[in-house]
C-alpha cells in the first residue's frame, strides 16, 4: 500500500503542467535602420552611458537628483519590492501549508460530551492542520511563472521612467537654456528698437520723417516687448516643470555651459534594429506582461480540473487541563483530498476564455510596442540628419542678415536709404536669431530622443529582481 502510494505521487509530481508555454513572439525587424546615414556601423549611442552623452555638470547634477527624489521613480520601485514579495508568495504554494489552533474552555462549559479520538470546544485541546497541494496540473508553476513575469515587468516599467526621467530633465533642461538666450536676444533687440524709437521721435519733430514711419519703429518696439515677457514666461513654467522631476518644490534651476556650448557626439549610430527588442523597456515590459498573460491560461485551465491534497491533523484533546499529555489524549489522521468543480465548471470554462483573450490582447501589445520602437527611432534619425543641416543653413542666414542690418544702418544714418530698410532687416535678424536658437535646442534634443528611442541609458550596476531571490524548484515542468 505504501509503495502504490509513493508510486502514486512520483507521477502526480512528475505530470506536465496544462496550457500554453510562453514563446517570445516573431517580430520582423529589417537589416539596417531606414534612416541610418550610410557608412556608420560603430557600436550604437545607446551603448553609451547617459553621463558620458551629456556632459553638461550641471545637467548630471539635476539627473542625479532626479534619479534620487523622483516621486514617479519611487513609486516605480515600491512596485518591483511589492512584486517581489508576491513572488516570494506564489513560491511558498509547493511547500505544505500547516497551521496550529488550540483551545481552553476557561469560562466554563455546559457537557462533558466528546466525539471519539477528536476535539470538541469543551475539550483543552492543541491540534496541527497539513494541507499539501499536489501539483498535479501545474496550477502552482503557472501561478509562479506568472508572478516572475509581473515582476520583470514591473522591472522594466522601471527601466523605463529611468530613462523617461534621464530624457525629460536633458530636454527641459536644454528648453531652458534656449528660453535663456532668446530672452536676451529679446532684450538686446529691444534695447536696439527703443534707440530707433529715439532717433524716429527726434526725426519726426524735426519733420524729417512722417507719424507712420515713427509708429512702425514703435509697433516693433511693442513686438521685441512682447516676445521677451513671453520667454520670461516661458522660462519660470519650464524651471516649475523641471523642479517637478526633481522631486522638489518650484524653484531656480542652476545652469552650466550655454545652449550653443554644449557638446554633443558628431556621430550617434543607431546600430542593428535586432539590437531594439533586447533593449526597449516597454517592449522588455511587454514581453513580460505577455508571459505572464501565458502563464494565466494554463491557470485557468487547472482550475478546471480536480485538486489533490495530502491532508493530516496531530493533536491532543482532554477535558481536563491536566490530562492533556497523558498518552491516550493524542489523536491524528492523514489521507488523501480531492476537491473539483461541479457547478461552477461553465463559470470557470468563461474565465478561462477570459484569460485567453487578456493573452491575445498583450500580444497585441507587444507588438504594437515593436512597431512603435522603429517608428520612435526613425524619426530621431532623420530629426538628428535634417536638423544638423538646417542649423548650419539657419547660421549663415543669421551671418548673412547681420551684415545687412549693418549696411542698412550706415544707409539710413547716410540718407541713402529710408526707414523701411533697417525696420524689415531688423525684423528679420531678430526672427532669424530666435529660430536658431530653437534650433540649437532642437538638434540637442534629438540626439537625447534617439538615445532614449534606442532604449539607452543604463548603468553597469542594473540588475534583474530575480538575482536577489533563492532558487526555488517549480515542481519540475516537461
Amino acid at each position: 500500500m505504501h509503495r502504490l502510494a509513493f508510486v502514486l505521487l512520483s507521477t502526480m509530481l512528475a505530470a506536465c503542467a496544462v496550457g500554453p508555454d510562453f514563446t517570445k513572439p516573431d517580430a520582423t525587424t529589417p537589416d539596417a535602420f531606414r534612416m541610418a546615414e550610410s557608412g556608420v556601423n560603430a557600436v550604437s549611442i545607446a551603448n553609451t552611458p547617459w553621463w558620458e552623452l551629456l556632459k553638461d555638470q550641471e545637467l548630471q547634477k539635476l539627473i542625479h537628483t532626479a534619479l534620487e527624489e523622483n516621486k514617479d521613480l519611487r513609486r516605480a520601485v515600491a512596485s518591483v519590492e511589492e512584486f517581489q514579495a508576491r513572488l516570494f508568495i506564489a513560491r511558498t504554494d509547493f511547500a505544505p501549508k500547516m497551521d496550529l489552533t488550540s483551545n481552553a474552555p476557561i469560562f466554563g462549559r455546559k457537557t462533558n460530551f466528546l466525539f471519539p479520538g477528536f476535539p470538541n470546544p469543551f475539550n483543552y485541546y492543541i491540534q496541527g492542520n497539513l494541507a499539501w497541494e499536489l501539483d498535479i496540473w501545474g496550477r502552482i508553476r503557472r501561478s509562479n511563472e506568472a508572478a516572475r513575469g509581473d515582476l520583470l515587468a514591473r522591472e522594466e516599467n522601471r527601466r523605463a521612467i529611468v530613462l523617461q526621467l534621464v530624457s525629460g530633465v536633458a530636454e527641459g533642461y536644454f528648453e531652458l537654456l534656449q528660453f535663456d538666450m532668446q530672452l536676451d536676444i529679446a532684450r538686446r533687440t529691444l534695447k536696439s528698437w527703443e534707440e530707433s524709437v529715439r532717433i524716429a521721435q527726434a526725426r519726426l519733430r524735426q519733420g524729417m520723417i512722417s507719424k507712420l514711419d515713427a509708429d512702425q519703429f514703435e509697433a516693433e518696439r511693442a513686438n521685441a516687448a512682447a516676445k521677451a515677457a513671453e520667454f520670461e514666461r516661458q522660462k519660470v513654467q519650464k524651471e516649475n516643470q523641471l523642479s517637478v522631476l526633481l522631486g522638489r518644490n518650484p524653484g531656480q534651476i542652476s545652469r552650466g555651459h550655454s545652449l550653443t556650448e554644449q557638446v554633443m557626439p558628431p556621430d550617434v549610430p543607431p546600430g542593428l534594429p535586432s539590437e531594439l527588442l533586447q533593449r526597449r523597456p516597454d517592449i522588455l515590459q511587454a514581453e513580460q506582461d505577455l508571459a505572464a498573460a501565458t502563464a494565466r491560461i494554463g491557470m485557468a485551465k487547472a482550475d478546471r480540473f480536480p485538486k489533490l491534497s495530502i491532508t493530516g491533523i496531530l493533536g491532543v484533546a482532554s477535558p481536563q487541563l491536566s490530562r492533556l499529555v497523558a498518552n491516550e489524549t493524542s489523536f491524528g489522521t492523514a489521507g488523501l483530498g480531492l476537491a473539483g468543480p461541479l457547478f461552477n465548471a461553465q463559470i470557470l470554462g468563461f474565465q478561462q476564455r477570459a484569460v485567453e483573450a487578456q493573452a491575445r490582447q498583450a500580444l497585441a501589445q507587444y507588438e504594437q510596442a515593436v512597431l512603435v520602437a522603429f517608428k520612435e527611432v526613425e524619426d530621431s534619425l532623420v530629426a538628428v540628419r535634417t536638423v544638423r543641416e538646417q542649423r548650419t543653413a539657419q547660421l549663415q542666414q543669421v551671418e548673412a542678415l547681420r551684415s545687412a542690418l549693418n549696411l542698412a544702418n550706415l544707409r539710413y544714418k547716410g540718407g541713402l536709404a529710408n526707414y523701411l530698410d533697417v525696420l524689415i532687416a531688423q525684423r528679420s535678424l531678430f526672427e532669424a536669431e530666435l529660430a536658431l536658437m530653437g534650433t540649437h535646442r532642437l538638434h540637442l534634443v534629438s540626439v537625447v530622443q534617439l538615445y532614449k528611442a534606442l532604449g539607452g541609458g543604463w548603468t553597469p550596476e542594473d540588475h534583474s529582481p530575480l538575482e536577489a531571490l533563492p532558487v526555488a524548484s517549480d515542481g519540475g515542468k516537461s
